[in-house]
């Protein structure tokens, strides 16, 4: 089993030792609940920007949120198991950054988030309908290119960051322009391509009979996905209003 989202890797669940089992429903259940983490701490970030107005005075939890969700999340795909504890601690920290992030775009755009919920969710809706009945299909010729796709934007954004520090930057990633909204809908058709990957990659979980704990990671990936299809559109949208 494949998967482009890089914490449900092909061993996930083959790996898993034998115990109560997982089940679509209950993954289901907890991603609601690890979604709930993230719109809650999202609520502080976003009344934090506005009680202000001042961008610096949510920079600490910005980094706070982002540091400690990679830390987080390394911790969860390296330890499964931990998954149940790990995985809404993951969502608190994102939420964090969704909520900051939101609370910037929208002073600058008005109404872009609520745009950005509404894509993101019709998006998540859309394709596990079309999932569910047969129109796309994860065939491994499929899953090869949404992983070459998805590790090649990791990539980029990695070098991106790396001369970051050097006072230089990739102009499309983070600007406007005809070339830089073609680049930022390639990366949210590839994010909402991962939603695919990941569905299939549960159900086959609960197939297999992985353990309970997999639900919650199951959960846990499903909702990186989830923010990174989120934050994207919000930047494919900022991007169109310049």
């Amino acid at each position: 089993m494949r998967s482009g989202n890089p914490v449900l890797k092909t061993d996930t669940f083959e790996s898993a030792p034998a115990g109560e089992r997982m089940t679509i429903g209950g993954t289901v259940n907890k991603t609601a609940i690890l979604l709930a983490l993230v719109f809650i701490t999202a609520m502080y970030t976003w009344g934090k920007f506005y009680s202000t107005g001042d961008p610096a005075s949510i920079m600490p939890l910005l980094l706070g949120g982002g540091i400690g969700g990679l830390v987080v999340c390394l911790v969860t795909v390296f330890k499964k198991e931990w998954a149940g504890i790990t995985a809404p601690i993951y969502a608190m920290l994102e939420g964090l950054v969704v909520g900051g992030l939101s609370a910037i775009f929208e002073a600058k755009y008005p109404g872009i988030v609520i745009q950005a919920v509404g894509l993101t969710f019709g998006t998540l809706a859309a394709l596990l309908l079309a999932y569910k009945s047969g129109v796309i299909k994860a065939t491994e010729n499929f899953k090869l290119g949404v992983v070459a796709a998805t590790g090649g934007i990791a990539l980029l954004y990695l070098v991106s960051f790396g001369m970051s520090f050097f006072g230089k930057s990739i102009p499309f990633i983070h600007e406007g322009g005809t070339v830089g909204i073609l680049f930022s809908l390639f990366v949210v058709v590839i994010a909402a391509l991962n939603l695919v990957l990941d569905f299939d990659f549960i159900e086959r979980g609960a197939e297999v009979g992985a353990p309970k704990y997999m639900e919650w990671y199951g959960a846990f990936g499903l909702t990186v996905t989830l923010v990174w299809l989120y934050l994207e559109i919000l930047r494919l949208l900022s991007k169109s209003r310049k």
